[in-house]
């Protein structure tokens, strides 16, 4: 028999799929730090950052929930992909790990 702490609700799963990658980035990453200089072409929302997570160095664009990692030409939407992304976690892991950090 399952818990009900390993389910994840439709509203919680919601939740997730449209966190704003800027809120969700300071609290993956061990270091972040915005480009500033960096002008988007396509979407004017569009930003770029320098991050290391879990040990490894990133360059990701993000607008809203959506993210693009420049590096390993991937990207996802959502907080739980980003958290399976940078931290090398399962679905389950990344649910997990937004829970702890109080998303």
């Amino acid at each position: 028999m399952k818990s009900n702490e390993s389910l994840v609700s439709e509203d919680e799963l919601q939740r997730y799929r449209q966190l704003d990658c800027s809120i969700v980035l300071p609290l993956l990453t061990d270091y972040l730090k915005g480009d500033r200089d960096f002008t988007a072409l396509k979407n004017k929302h569009t930003n770029r950052w320098h991050l290391t997570a879990n040990g490894q160095d990133y360059e990701l664009l993000t607008t809203a929930a959506k993210w693009f990692d420049t590096r390993a030409n991937r990207g996802g939407g959502g907080a739980i992909d980003l958290a399976m992304h940078l931290l090398g976690l399962t679905f389950k892991q990344a649910v997990a790990k937004l829970r702890e950090l109080g998303l």
